[in-house]
Parts: structure tokens; sequence; C-alpha cells
């Protein structure tokens, strides 16, 4: 029984050396007195307590203060806590320091809560960054394409970084710049013998007004000769206007075989009331006959006169078909 009295002594030992030595780490706040950072063991237990790492905190005071630099422990437990990134900041406003940058540490961390690398941003700020558009096609005023590469060196523009537009806008604008240029060029050749034109047009515009950059120069890499957009869109042209064409044609065809045809029914029509008509002839003469208003040599002289001009039809030639049968057949 002694003997597990003693160990479960022993074992509770241990684990309050533990919980004492993770609650007050001893060896941090040594090693901040010996770097002339006054951190007392309140504040220690403190941010144990507010889930605050207490390394990343000490460490990041102690770099401070060693590059000239002074903080309180408050300043960046706040930012912490606010879910920024403490190193980062620190590194920022020690480089931003050595450059002779002015960056005061609520700038950097406004920055840094905004989502962006103040880091980066300042190593931004003393090394200019160069971006490379994509290919931008534009077409000239003959009608020829041109495909341009450009690349913009920019620097970063701290005072801008937060709210500022970032690389996209950029990009954007300095495309739409090229797209106007070359469209403003008489000819492709223009362009062509004289890139920098483009370049300086794009760059007189003030692109990076609300921007997080400074624009210090646009370089044209590259141009190249696309199509003969202008060529294309006339024969396009062309083409659409015949098809309107054939189609007005075709519309005239059809309504000349309606009134063809219409005709022709006309004339079937104006046949058939010309055989009615025919067809009463007989009994006119039937009824001339009986009302004796037509005697027999009437009768017989009608039929000679009438063989006599068939005769002359026949001779002539104008009588195809042979003679018309007599009235009387």
């Amino acid at each position: 029984m002694e003997n597990l009295a003693f160990i479960f002594v022993v074992f509770i030992c241990i684990i309050g050396f533990f919980l004492f030595t993770y609650f007050v780490p001893v060896g941090l706040w040594v090693t901040a007195i010996f770097s002339g950072v006054r951190v007392s063991i309140g504040q220690l237990i403190g941010m144990r307590l507010r889930k605050i790492p207490p390394s990343i905190i000490v460490n990041s005071l102690i770099t401070a203060t060693k590059a000239g630099i002074t903080l309180t422990s408050s300043d960046l437990e706040t930012h912490y806590l606010a879910g920024g990134n403490v190193p980062n900041v620190i590194r920022a406003l020690i480089s931003a320091d050595k450059a002779n940058i002015n960056l005061t540490f609520k700038q950097a961390t406004a920055i840094d809560l905004a989502g962006r690398d103040v880091f980066e941003a300042v190593q931004i700020s003393v090394n200019p960054k160069v971006i490379n558009t994509p290919k931008v096609a534009a077409v000239a005023a003959d009608g020829i394409q041109l495909i341009a590469i450009a690349r913009v060196t920019v620097r970063a523009s701290l005072a801008q970084l937060v709210g500022g537009a970032g690389e996209e806008t950029i990009l954007a604008r300095v495309g739409e710049g090229i797209v106007t240029s070359i469209g403003s060029a008489a000819s492709h050749k223009e362009v062509l013998a004289n890139p920098d034109k483009i370049s300086k047009l794009v760059l007189s515009r003030g692109l990076d007004a609300g921007t997080a950059f400074e624009i210090l120069s646009i370089d044209i890499a590259d141009v190249d000769v696309g199509a003969n957009i202008g060529a294309k869109l006339q024969t396009d042209q062309a083409a659409a206007d015949l098809r309107v064409a054939e189609a007005k044609a075709e519309e005239r065809r059809a309504m000349a075989v309606a009134v063809e045809q219409e005709m022709k029914a006309k004339a079937q029509e104006a046949r058939a009331k010309v055989i009615e008509a025919e067809a009463e002839i007989p009994k006119s003469i039937a009824q001339a006959f009986l009302s004796g208003n037509l005697g027999v040599m009437d009768y017989y002289k009608m039929q000679n006169v009438q063989a006599d001009t068939e005769m002359r039809n026949s001779i002539s030639g104008s009588g195809k078909g042979g003679s018309q049968s007599s009235p009387t057949k």
C-alpha cells in the first residue's frame, strides 16, 4: 500500500510539473529577459489562458526589439486574436524600416487583416514586380489583326493596399489600352514600325488609379500579325448579300410561275367559253330555218364562203390542222 501511494504521489507530481511548465513557460521568460523584452510571468500565463501561443508573441517581440521597433505584447496579442499573422507583420515592419519606407504598425496590421501578404507588398515596394499580360488581339483600321504581349512593371503602393484593386484590374486595363491603341492606328504597319507608341499611349492613361500598385513602365514584348479580319468580314458580307439576292430571285421566279399558271387557267376558261358559244351556232341556224329568217340558198352561200376561206388558209399555210367541219354536220 505504501508503494502504491508513493507511485501515485510521484505521478501527480509529474503531471503537476508538466502543467506548471505549460502554463508558466520559464524558459521563454528567461529568454525574453536576456533579450531586453519585459514580459512578466503573469502575462505569459494570461496568454495561455487566452489560447495565445506565448512563443509567437515573445519571439516576435524579441525580433522587433532587436530591430529597433518599439511594440508591446498587447499590440501583438490583439492582432493575433483578430486572426492576423504576427510574424509576417514583424518581418514587414523590419523590411520597411531598413528600406526607409514609412509603414506603421497600424497600417501593417490593416493590410494583413485585409487578406494581403504585407511582407510581400513591402518586397514589391522595394523590388518592383514584372507582370506579363496574356496575348491581346486587336484589329487596326486596315482590317489586319495584331496580337500583342506586354510586360508591366509595377510597384506596390502601401497606402492603397487596403481597398485597392489587384493585378487582375491592372491586366484588364492594360489590355483595354492595347486594344484602343491598335484600333486607332490607320495601318498595322504603323504599329509594327513603332510598337513603343502603344506603351506610351497606354501609360499616359493613368491605369493605376484606384489600384494597389503604381505602374512604372509598360513594355511591348512581342507583336504578331494575325488574320485579315477586314477581308474575312467582307467575304462574309458578300456571301450574305449573295444569299439575300438568291432568295429574292427565287421569290420573283415563284411569283412569275404563279402568274403563268394563272394566265393558263384564264386561257382555258376563255377557250371553254368559246367552245360553249360555238355549240350554240347549230341551234341558232336551226332556229333561223324554222322562223324563216334563213333560206336554203343563203345557207349554201355561207358554206361556199367557209370552204373558200378554208382553201385560202390552207394555201397560205395558216390553216393548220385542216378545215373545220361544217356547222350542219
